[in-house]
């Protein structure tokens, strides 16, 4: 039952992903007149996209890889690496997602950084740049101590999740900024809920719904994957590897990694 709720919920985020994506697509190509990497306003219309991409939907799919059942058995580095890279390329598309937006205001001679939805942005850049380069060179590079890692897990777990809490309330706070400034001067202002509105205000919902299952899967402790230690906390279960080792897993995670176990006996 456990494995078919999380698979379920894997589901539930892909579709959610993906429309949050095209959404916010469809809403630069519709109301907006698309994109062009010029300087105009149709080279703003990449940033919502980029920034949506990047720091909401990607950075949550490598935020999730620990969660796989099929990362919990064998070595860890392939999947460390792919954690890294999953993050590095939501990063490189934020980075490119600033650029647009930044380039458009030097064009258009409008200043930077002077809205709280800039200020909760670039903090939230800077944060994840941080944490990447923490999660970089302590957990992937082979030079850190275990005592360390154990040390700075917590607050690289914490800062992760707070990374993405920071990007959703950058977004929705972004697209309530674009909505008062793109409807304020037509014969439908904002408060009287033209389609426009109505189209981005659901794009925002369905990026909070899709934060808030990201962040459900990840302080769910039971689809967290076993450590080694902790099995003094709970009774724990003994299964055979496939060389016929015996293979430690807590009574509470049997449920996610039992269907991968069975495979390698």
């Amino acid at each position: 039952m456990a494995v078919g709720w999380f698979y379920l919920s894997v589901l539930a985020l892909c579709s959610l992903g993906s429309m949050c994506i095209l959404f916010t697509i469809y809403w630069m190509r519709y109301w907006h007149g698309g994109f062009a990497w010029d300087g105009s306003m149709l080279m703003f219309n990449w940033h919502p996209v980029l920034m949506v991409t990047g720091m909401v939907v990607l950075y949550s799919a490598a935020s999730l890889v620990y969660r796989l059942p099929q990362s919990w058995v064998g070595p860890r580095l392939p999947w460390k690496s792919g954690h890294a890279a999953m993050h590095l390329l939501a990063f490189l598309l934020t980075v490119l997602g600033l650029h647009a937006v930044f380039e458009f205001h030097n064009h258009a001679k409008i200043p930077h950084l002077y809205s709280l939805h800039s200020w909760l942005g670039i903090t939230t850049v800077f944060l994840f740049a941080c944490q990447w380069f923490l999660g970089f060179s302590v957990f992937l590079l082979p030079w850190a101590s275990m005592w360390l890692r154990s040390l700075l897990k917590p607050i690289h777990v914490f800062f992760g999740a707070s990374i993405l809490s920071l990007a959703i309330a950058s977004v929705v706070s972004g697209i309530n900024e674009k909505l008062f400034f793109s409807l304020k001067n037509g014969t439908k202002t904002y408060s009287n809920l033209p389609s426009e509105a109505v189209f981005a205000n659901c794009a925002g919902m369905l990026v909070v719904v899709f934060g808030l299952l990201v962040l459900y899967i990840l302080l769910a402790s039971s689809w967290k994957r076993p450590e080694p230690g902790m099995q003094a906390e709970r009774e724990p279960t003994r299964t055979r590897g496939r060389a016929g080792t015996p293979e430690v897993m807590l009574e509470g995670e049997r449920g996610l990694a039992e269907p991968l176990l069975q495979k390698r006996s």
